[in-house]
């Protein structure tokens, strides 16, 4: 947490607690307070700290989200991995931090599905995809650059409504699910690389996007 204002760090140490408290008291300052009594933290201090409106309690939860997968995988942890492995590992490490969330999780994207915070939601999953592939090591500032995580904000929200409705043991469907989505990625990305660069040449995106979700069977 080095260089984080006082509030900042107050704000990041509340985050996933509040997503835990917002399965029983909505995105409110009830769950912010709820947070701050179970961590030891000074109610007025948490309120100041943490945002009062739905989407933007939800954007910092999801700050946090990513701030705990940056604090875990740790170039130790990674090392060993391929970069596939690490994308997938990433991905499953966000789905467990937030299991104790899920129902929150179910409101927060109903809530940023909303259009007036449709960019919101774009921004936060932009945010997130970007940094699973700053720690997975990607280094591409071309056109594979957008690409990639546009691809990866994709595969990822599929998986989380896919998580939503998984009731298997382990979460065995969602895994499932997750595994032929990036199996999925990993053949466009051949294809495209065999392609070529041209502008004219290139792959669609939002229609290869759009088969993420409901792939043909």
């Amino acid at each position: 947490m080095a260089d984080m204002t006082p509030l900042e760090t107050i704000r990041r140490r509340l985050a996933l607690k509040v997503g835990e408290h917002a399965v029983f008291d909505g995105w409110t300052r009830e769950a912010v307070d709820s947070a701050a009594a179970e961590l030891g933290i000074d109610p007025a201090q948490a309120r100041l700290a943490f945002p009062k409106d739905a989407q933007h309690m939800i954007e910092a939860w999801i700050n946090g989200v990513d701030a705990a997968m940056e604090a875990h995988f740790t170039p130790d942890v990674i090392a060993a991995m391929r970069v596939s492995q690490r994308i997938r590992a990433m991905i499953w490490f966000r789905l467990e931090t937030t299991g104790p969330a899920r129902e929150a999780v179910r409101s927060a994207l109903s809530i940023l599905a909303m259009p007036q915070n449709v960019p919101l939601a774009l921004r936060t999953g932009w945010r997130s995809a970007d940094a699973m592939w700053r720690l997975a090591g990607d280094t591409a500032t071309d056109y594979n650059h957008y690409s990639k995580r546009l691809i990866l904000s994709g595969v990822y929200t599929a998986t989380l409504l896919t998580w939503l409705d998984d009731r298997t043991e382990g979460w065995t469907d969602t895994a499932a699910f997750l595994d032929r989505r990036l199996g999925d990625v990993a053949r466009f990305e051949k294809w495209k690389a065999g392609w070529g660069d041209s502008d004219m040449r290139r792959p669609s995106l939002a229609r290869f996007l759009g088969r993420l979700r409901y792939p043909p069977r």
